[in-house]
């Protein structure tokens, strides 16, 4: 949606009357999914005995990350940190929950870490755009959100 007057984005709108999840409560399930992640990704080191190369680790820890949101979002529009602080994740045009390439879209950042060297500096400056773009819209969507054909986060 384009703005013809000033060229601008236009926020996708509410989805069904939802209330948007705000920034502060999606970084806290992103804080939960995260303890997740970590303990299934250590799990795995550990069993493999890959703790000492951090090439392993790191796509250990990009990839489960990735295949974690994905599946979630996917299977039952929500991460478990999501649901715990009552969001969901929906598709665009109030889908009930994104396809799997939208939510590939959506996460694909995600992967980031996984590139030697930078990925993690990388990885950052994700965060912060899509943090920024989730404060700065009126529908609490991020870049992300836009790439992915505008899914969004919604209470309840």
């Amino acid at each position: 949606m384009t703005n013809p007057q000033y060229g601008e984005q236009a926020a996708y709108p509410p989805v069904g009357g939802q209330q948007p999840g705000g920034l502060l409560v999606r970084w806290l399930a992103r804080i939960i999914d995260g303890i997740l992640v970590a303990i299934v990704s250590y799990a795995l080191i550990f069993a493999t005995d890959t703790l000492s190369n951090y090439w392993v680790t790191g796509l250990f820890t990009g990839v489960l990350t990735f295949v974690y949101f994905l599946a979630f979002e996917q299977l039952m529009g929500s991460t478990p940190g999501k649901k715990l602080l009552g969001l969901s994740v929906r598709g665009p045009a109030g889908a009930p929950k994104p396809t799997v390439a939208q939510s590939a879209v959506r996460n694909s950042w995600t992967l980031l870490p996984i590139i030697p060297f930078i990925g993690g500096l990388l990885g950052v400056v994700a965060i912060i755009v899509i943090a920024v773009t989730i404060n700065g819209s009126p529908t609490k969507q991020g870049k992300h959100d836009e790439l992915a054909g505008g899914t969004q986060v919604v209470k309840g």
